[in-house]
């Protein structure tokens, strides 16, 4: 995993990120596993919106944090990502599961950037194309249908 520098305005960017997320993961609805997590997504404007995972008794039928986050992304209007961060409390980080990884590359700008946070704060940062490198996405379709 890379590092990512950042300069004091994407440092207090980094910090709403993840007090918007840290507070979503408070009202996260985990009471099957009691593994609350907590997102953020940024778009390139600067809105944020979060989202804390909700379990169902039916499992798997609850959903992600990060399908919440960008689902109130998407019901403002949003339509890209700019940067996500992920925050639970687990020793070696948090990142996107498999199917969020999909959703993320759906409305990801080429730069995006992932971060996987702790209770304590960020603990790794990577592009997203590195999460998930050739990601099956809008391009490809295009190409296919061409």
């Amino acid at each position: 995993m890379t590092a990512i520098l950042q300069d004091a305005a994407q440092s207090a960017s980094l910090d709403r990120l993840f007090t918007a997320a840290h507070a979503a993961r408070e009202n996260a609805y985990a009471p099957y596993s009691h593994f609350a997590v907590g997102a953020a997504v940024r778009t390139p404007d600067g809105a944020i919106f979060s989202g804390a995972n909700v379990e169902n008794a039916a499992y798997p039928a609850g959903c992600c944090a990060e399908t919440g986050a960008i689902a109130a992304m998407v019901a403002a209007g949003g339509r890209q990502i700019a940067e996500v961060l992920v925050v639970a409390d687990c020793g070696e980080g948090i990142w996107p599961c498999g199917a969020c990884r999909q959703r993320i590359a759906e409305f990801a700008t080429e730069d995006a950037v992932v971060h996987s946070a702790g209770p304590e704060g960020v603990r790794q940062s990577i592009k997203f194309a590195a999460l998930l490198p050739r990601a099956f996405d809008r391009q490809t379709l295009e190409s296919e249908s061409g």
